[in-house]
């Protein structure tokens, strides 16, 4: 399969640029529940035109509507998904589990592409992403070119991944700290980026979560014969000759031509401090930068240059014509392009009383294309001779084929309405299940209808507690060490096991656990909820939207410093190294709090938030059926004196939030 140049657009200008740089396919937005919803983005009449001028091109159109939706917005979600099939929309790419489900019930032909804000790295993963109806899926950035193999040999679906633009530092779709720290959610397309601020390791103020922009373009070659068939460039937010950039360096590296001045253009346009390719390559020891001075200077001399890339149409489309002229009959020309077949008439040739035209002279004037899209491909003349037709005749015929390859095609879909889920009753008072960093921290005779502890724990540890099996959030390449691990945890008599990703949850299914759903699944509305046992719902949902998803068994954070991001490289190791850290690393901000760094012998480490959720003294406002305690680094008896403190609902001393329960998240 040919390579698709997937290009980003914020805007109608970026889109142009795209298009006649060359891009298959384009990714944008409407005005809501996108990724990027501060980029201009398409209202439902630029959607339309946008498609329009994308399909007449040849190139695709993918709508994101890759955000968290909640119960309250769904009917939304489908109207938009309406109108965008109507504009002839061909793939949605979603990370919503729940608006996925609604859309294969409501919308059986669109083509839904897993975001990368899914959270899904390993085989099984993807083949759950499979059965759940995408035809595409996003790789996580994060991912080496072995472990994209090992994926490509999973699943039977196209697989997209990146391969230029931001890089972020956490997973993506595992990023809370935008939304905790200032209410704008990265998973509904608002991050406010604070990852790019001083968060340092040492004290020194230093910008330990910024990374530096990916570029793969030179890996090209590597990346199509590991199986991926779509480079996808980031950049809704960027400007049009950035894109025009990333798309005319992806098609040089295509064809074989990429250079050394290529790529300083790039990192000319848009770079900090240059480009990585350290998690593509397994080498991340020099990732990390910020945007510099010299970046933004080094800008100025190239953005003029690239905007005449776009600054007329290119013939990119061939286009095959054939051209009919007898005596005494219509002239006729027929053109085939962009898989369509059009037919134009006009009346009988004259007899030529001097020149007569030839097959030559005809064919010069039908290649005459000017600044459209297409250039000539096979041109066949049909010509008696002795016979004239102006050469105005002639032109028009040619223009008048081109306009009619180029009309719009009214799209075609079926449809139903979208009805939400039956209410189901909830019980009364919550129980309480948890997660222990360590088994030393589980009290005696404990509240807790079920417990957890990490896969890494010993077994003596699981024995010892009755505990259930935490899994990793991160399992870049971990996947085979997981179940090997999960095997030993079966065989000692583990029964339950809590998963926080869609790959863990359906391994630990197979395996014969009772598997519940951990709170980095996302679940945010009550049609994602009903496909997972237990959900612990998403902590970036007010309260009050928690008690109304209408799901069995659903249940919520209510203590616990709150994982805010999960990255494959450790900001605290990049900076003053492992021994220094002797696995106590923290960052500080530019306001003097300080976040916590949790490793371990799986390839992520966690940042956690510097306070605890607690609701202890809110208890009678919380109606999901459970709640969760996440404890971390607390002590045995500090345990017991909190879960005494929710018993009697009761206030906690010392410093605590309310986390995002009732201010929410934009």
């Amino acid at each position: 399969m040919k390579l698709e140049i997937l290009a980003p657009c914020g805007g109608e200008e970026s889109l142009v640029a795209a298009v006649r740089c060359g891009a298959n396919a384009v990714y944008l937005g409407t005005r809501d529940m996108n990724a990027r919803r501060g980029a201009e983005n398409f209202d439902d009449e630029a959607l339309k035109k946008a498609t329009e001028y994308a399909h007449s091109h040849g190139v695709k159109v993918y709508v994101t509507l890759n955000t968290l939706v909640d119960d309250s917005e769904m009917a939304q979600a489908h109207t938009i998904v309406e109108k965008a099939m109507k504009c002839g929309a061909d793939a949605f790419i979603v990370q919503d589990l729940g608006l996925a489900k609604m859309m294969r019930e409501c919308f059986p032909t669109a083509k839904l592409h897993a975001s990368t804000q899914c959270s899904v790295s390993t085989p099984e993963g993807f083949r759950a992403l499979e059965a759940l109806g995408f035809s595409r899926a996003v790789i996580p950035r994060e991912m080496s070119l072995d472990e994209i193999k090992e994926i490509r040999k999973a699943t039977d679906m196209e697989l997209e991944m990146f391969v230029h633009g931001a890089l972020c530092m956490c997973v993506s779709g595992q990023c809370y700290l935008s939304g905790m720290l200032g209410g704008r959610s990265g998973n509904r397309g608002l991050c406010a980026q604070p990852c790019r601020l001083a968060f340092s390791a040492d004290g020194s103020g230093s910008c330990d979560l910024s990374l530096k922009d990916l570029s793969l373009i030179s890996h090209i070659n590597e990346i199509e014969k590991a199986g991926v068939i779509s480079l996808k460039i980031e950049g809704r937010m960027k400007r049009p000759e950035y894109v025009a950039a990333a798309v005319t360096a992806c098609k040089k590296a295509i064809e074989d031509s990429y250079s050394p001045d290529d790529e300083r253009v790039l990192k000319s346009v848009f770079s900090r401090s240059g480009f990585t390719d350290g998690y593509f390559t397994g080498k991340r020891n020099d990732m990390f930068g910020t945007r510099q001075k010299e970046d933004v200077v080094s800008a100025e001399g190239v953005l003029k240059e690239l905007s005449h890339l776009y600054d007329n149409e290119n013939p990119l489309l061939p286009i095959d014509m054939k051209l009919v002229c007898k005596e005494g009959q219509q002239v006729s020309l027929t053109a085939s392009a962009l898989g369509k077949t059009v037919t134009v008439t006009a009346e009988p040739p004259e007899k030529a009383i001097n020149k007569p035209m030839t097959e030559e002279s005809v064919g010069a004037r039908l290649e005459k294309l000017g600044s459209t899209q297409f250039y000539a491909g096979h041109i066949d003349v049909d010509l008696d001779g002795g016979l004239i037709v102006p050469a105005s005749v002639i032109n028009s015929l040619r223009r008048s084929a081109v306009e009619k390859l180029s009309e719009a095609q009214t799209a075609e879909f079926v449809s139903t309405p979208y009805m939400p889920p039956t209410k189901t009753a909830k019980s009364g008072k919550p129980y309480y299940t948890a997660r222990f960093e360590s088994a030393s921290q589980i009290p005696e005779n404990h509240p807790f209808r079920r417990i957890f502890i990490p896969i890494w724990s010993s077994d003596e540890d699981f024995i010892s507690s009755g505990a259930g099996v935490e899994l990793p959030r991160g399992l870049f390449g971990a996947e085979e060490k997981m179940i090997k691990r999960l095997e030993e945890l079966k065989r000692l008599g583990v029964k339950n096991a809590l998963c926080s990703n869609l790959g863990a949850y359906k391994t630990a299914e197979k395996l014969g656990f009772n598997v519940f759903g951990d709170f980095g699944l996302n679940v945010f509305n009550t049609e994602s909820a009903r496909q997972f046992n237990s959900p612990i719902l998403s902590f970036e949902l007010t309260l009050d939207k928690a008690n109304a998803i209408s799901a069995e068994d659903t249940g919520i954070i209510g203590y616990g410093r709150l994982p805010l991001m999960i990255t494959r490289n450790c900001p605290v190791k990049n900076r003053i190294g492992c021994e220094k850290c002797g696995k106590n690393g923290t960052l500080t901000d530019r306001k003097g709090y300080k976040f916590s760094v949790k490793c371990s012998s799986y390839p992520c480490v966690e940042i956690l938030n510097p306070y605890p959720v607690y609701l202890g003294d809110r208890l009678d406002e919380i109606k999901t059926d459970f709640i969760h305690f996440y404890f971390t680094d607390e002590k045995k008896p500090d345990i017991t004196r909190l879960v005494n403190l929710y018993n009697n609902r009761e206030k906690t001393d010392g410093n605590y939030t309310r986390g995002l329960y009732y201010r929410g998240v934009k």
